[in-house]
């Protein structure tokens, strides 16, 4: 019997399994304005940038097309 292949497409709800982010450039421009950087802080940040990308690609193949273009980043 064949093992079940693990990942696979999930819809877009899954939060991404690594970093998409440049952690120090976030904590510095959080403490260029003044802020201070929870620890869970790039955890929820980089949830949420996995979703804009889902729902850019989401978008771009929606209006046929395999490239993502600056536009469908543009959630309203």
């Amino acid at each position: 019997m064949a093992k079940a292949k693990k990942g696979g497409k999930s819809g877009g709800a899954s939060k991404p399994t690594e970093m998409l982010l440049v952690s120090s450039k976030v904590k510095q421009m959080l403490k260029d304005a003044g802020c201070n950087t929870a620890g869970d802080a790039l955890e929820g940040l980089n949830g949420y940038v996995g979703w804009l990308i889902h729902q850019a690609a989401r978008r771009a193949t929606e209006n046929g097309r395999k490239t993502v273009r600056a536009h469908d980043f543009m959630i309203f």
